[in-house]
């Protein structure tokens, strides 16, 4: 219920604040509105003031809303109300009306990253565990246990990092940027500052996954090789592994991390039987010798080694969270960021350089919708902003059917001097009608393929 109504609650936020633009717009430029619907389909709720006034409607179907306006294009319109009618306004403000709309998702997105970074939140600190071996972070020299302090474009310039999230950002930026990134890292106490460059620009990579973030050697946060819960009656308990363990080693290799310890037992059942594993452990401060045998789970189409414990300790987190003037900066630079980023994904999409399991649907956006209110208000707030911006890009596409293809017929007629002919705008429209189709289409299966495993 929680991801449903999350779900109901952002697309009903996100379409009357887009339709608004183009109503309050409209309503400026002197055009008369008809009717403001959020939704499609039978109308469940209606108010209108007075039989002149506009007529406010909730539709069924949540996946939209429209505004619709006084058009002699539509329907006779009476000789008294030409001057309102949508069609008889100068081009400059019919291009004015319907920019509103995706206009005012990108202003929507600044406000709610803004109020994201004024409530702040609690972020693992940028502390970095083992990289992968043979990873560019590898390569690089970064080192288990390293802190990420901050992150250069050039080498020259730098920016203060603020969690590993922002880390994890800068390098999605860097990756669809084809640049290199170099981050300048310190100890876990903030000694010894050393700088690296990660060669991110020679990846070539076509979607920003687990997968890849592997290849860079970005896992998870570094945790200390301190054993959290085990599991009753599960092979670590059998074996005599408790919580509070300090694992040293395990089968002769020096263990600094806690990650390392998931890898190695999810290796120990690899080839489908179970691997005999040597561990010692500290325990109240004398060293402990177990042997574990773990158990083999099938995971998809491989087996994995399982022991029932929680290898580490929850990561270290810091409050990011910004005042009032820099939390309006930097929710103006990242609602461009991610607009620039979504235009770049669509991009590398179309010309085959991103895959196109990175387009979501309503199934992705209603689970991270769910899964963002548990997390707390400002996780919704950023969450929301993202779609917001998503939205509001999407809308800008010139493509018939979205706000972009209206902007770009407009354009031809400033260039022009005359509107598009009706002939090809029946063209226009069928064309825009199949292309969204199949967007959709395909972004529904990338969602029930991501909800079944097979992504």
């Amino acid at each position: 219920m929680i991801t449903v109504a999350a779900f109901i609650l952002t697309l009903g936020v996100l379409i009357v604040i887009h339709e608004y633009g183009h109503y309050r717009v409209a309503v400026a430029c002197g055009v008369k509105v008809l009717r403001f619907s959020v939704g499609f389909g039978r109308v469940l709720w209606r108010r209108q003031a007075t039989p002149d006034s506009t007529e406010f409607v909730i539709s069924m179907l949540p996946l939209g809303g429209y505004v619709r306006m006084l058009d002699e294009r539509e329907a006779p319109v009476d000789r008294h109300e030409l001057g309102r009618a949508f069609n008889r306004k100068p081009l400059w403000q019919r291009t004015a009306i319907v920019a509103a709309g995706p206009l005012a998702n990108l202003l929507l997105a600044v406000l709610l990253y803004a109020a994201a970074n004024w409530i702040g939140v609690d972020e693992p600190k940028a502390l970095m565990g083992p990289p992968a071996a043979g990873s560019l972070a590898e390569r690089a020299g970064q080192r288990s246990g390293d802190l990420a302090v901050a992150w250069s474009a050039d080498g020259q310039h730098w920016s203060d990092l603020a969690s590993l999230h922002d880390l994890r950002w800068q390098v999605t930026q860097s990756v669809l940027n084809g640049r290199p990134l170099h981050l300048l890292l310190t100890d876990a106490q903030g000694h010894g500052q050393r700088r690296i460059m990660l060669e991110l620009d020679t990846l070539g990579a076509r979607e920003v996954d687990a997968a890849l973030m592997r290849r860079i050697g970005l896992g998870a946060a570094f945790s200390e090789p301190v054993l959290g819960e085990v599991k009753p009656g599960g092979p670590a308990a059998r074996a005599g592994l408790r919580a509070g363990d300090r694992v040293l080693s395990i089968d002769g290799e020096p263990i600094s991390d806690a990650t390392r310890i998931r890898d190695l037992i999810r290796a120990a059942g690899a080839d489908g039987k179970a691997d005999e594993m040597s561990w010692r452990v500290e325990r109240g401060g004398q060293t402990v010798s177990v042997t574990l045998v773990p158990a083999v789970v099938a995971e998809g189409a491989q087996t994995v080694g399982r022991a029932e414990l929680y290898p580490g300790q929850p990561p270290q987190m810091v409050k990011v969270r910004y005042g009032l003037l820099d939390g309006v900066s930097r929710a103006v630079t990242r609602t461009w960021e991610m607009s620039t980023l979504t235009l770049t994904m669509l991009g590398k999409m179309i010309i085959g350089e991103a895959s196109l399991k990175n387009l979501s649907g309503p199934l992705t956006i209603a689970d991270y919708a769910g899964q963002s209110v548990q997390l707390g208000l400002a996780y919704y707030l950023g969450f929301l902003a993202v779609v917001s911006v998503s939205l509001g890009v999407l809308n800008l596409l010139p493509l018939p059917m979205l706000d972009g293809g209206h902007l770009m017929y407009y354009l031809f007629e400033g260039v022009t001097g005359r509107p598009v002919s009706d002939l090809w705008l029946e063209r226009l429209q069928r064309g825009g009608v199949a292309i969204m189709l199949m967007m959709m289409s395909l972004a529904l299966y990338n969602d029930v393929a991501r909800l079944l495993g097979l992504h």
